[in-house]
C-alpha cells in the first residue's frame, strides 16, 4: 500500500511517525518547504515529491493541512488522482459534501478525525466513508489510522462530536495536568515531584478506564471513602459545577467544528 501524506505538520506527522513505527515506509511526503520535506526523509526514512508524483500511484492520499486549505489542496491535487485511491482528510470541521464538490466525480473520500497522542502511539481517530468508498479502501484508510492507536468508523453527522471528544480532548488532559501541578506546589511540593505524581496518575486512571472495561463511575467510587479526603476534594468539584463546564466546553467545541464545516 502506498500512502501520500500531503501536508505534515504537527497532525500528519502525528500518522507519519505511526506508520513508520509498525514499518510501513511507502510513504510519500508532500510539504510547501522543501527542508521540512529533507527533514521528514532523514527522520522516518521517508520519500519526498512534487504534489502530482506523490498523488499519482497512491492508494491512500491523507490531506493534512489547515481546514482554510483543504479546499484549494483537493483542487490541485485532483488531476493525479487515479480511480482505485482514496483521499483522507484530518481537518476539523470539514465535510465530505466539502471533499467531493472539490475531487473529481465518483471520487472515494472519507472524513476523519485523529487527535495528537497518535505521536506516541496512543492516537484515537474517527473515519466517516463517503458514498463512493468501498469496503477495501475503508479498510486501507483504517489501516493507516490504527498505526497510530485505534481506530473507529462513525456516522458523519457525529463527527463534530468526535471533535469535541476526542479531537480536543487531549487539551483538556493537559490543562488538568497542569492544574494538579501547580496546585500541588502551591501544596509544597517540588515542581519535579508535583510533575511525575499528576503525569503518572493521569497515565494510570487512563490506563485503568481502557483496560478494566469498568465505567468510570464505579471506578471513582472505589477511590473514594464516605467522609474521605477524596470525598472532600470531589465536593469542591461539584461545588464549582466542573462536569458542567466541561459539557459546556465541549458544547462550544463541537458548535466550532460545525461552523467550520
Amino acid at each position: 500500500m502506498r500512502i501520500a501524506l500531503v501536508g505534515v505538520g504537527k497532525m500528519g506527522e502525528a500518522v507519519l511517525a505511526g506508520l513508520a513505527a509498525v514499518g510501513v515506509h511507502e510513504v510519500v511526503v508532500v510539504n510547501r518547504r522543501a527542508e521540512r520535506d529533507a527533514e521528514l526523509v532523514q527522520r522516518y526514512g521517508v520519500t519526498a515529491a512534487t504534489l502530482s508524483e506523490a498523488v499519482a500511484d497512491s492508494d491512500v492520499v491523507v490531506v493534512a493541512v489547515k481546514p482554510k486549505d483543504v479546499p484549494g489542496m483537493l483542487d490541485e491535487l485532483s488531476p493525479a488522482l487515479t480511480q482505485q485511491a482514496v483521499v483522507v482528510s484530518l481537518a476539523a470541521g470539514i465535510t465530505l459534501q466539502t471533499m467531493q464538490q472539490h475531487l473529481p466525480a465518483g471520487a472515494a473520500a472519507v472524513r476523519a478525525m485523529p487527535n495528537t497522542p497518535s505521536l506516541v502511539g496512543q492516537g484515537m481517530s474517527a473515519a466517516s466513508p463517503g458514498e463512493h468508498v468501498d469496503d477495501e479502501q475503508l479498510q486501507r484508510v483504517l489501516e493507516v489510522l490504527a498505526a497510530c492507536g485505534k481506530a473507529i468508523v462513525v456516522p458523519e453527522d457525529q463527527q463534530d462530536g468526535v471533535t469535541a471528544v476526542s479531537g480536543s480532548g487531549p487539551a483538556y488532559i493537559f490543562a488538568v495536568a497542569e492544574a494538579m501541578i501547580e496546585a500541588g506546589v502551591q501544596l509544597g511540593l517540588p515542581r519535579d515531584v508535583a510533575t511525575v505524581l499528576a503525569n503518572q496518575t493521569i497515565l494510570g486512571a487512563g490506563t485503568m478506564l481502557t483496560e478494566s472495561g469498568t465505567h468510570p463511575s464505579i471506578l471513582r467510587e472505589n477511590v473514594t471513602s464516605p467522609g474521605g479526603t477524596t470525598a472532600q476534594a470531589l465536593k469542591v468539584l461539584d461545588q464549582r459545577a466542573v462536569r458542567a463546564a466541561f459539557a459546556e466546553a465541549m458544547q462550544a467545541c463541537h458548535d466550532r467544528s460545525a461552523a467550520m464545516g
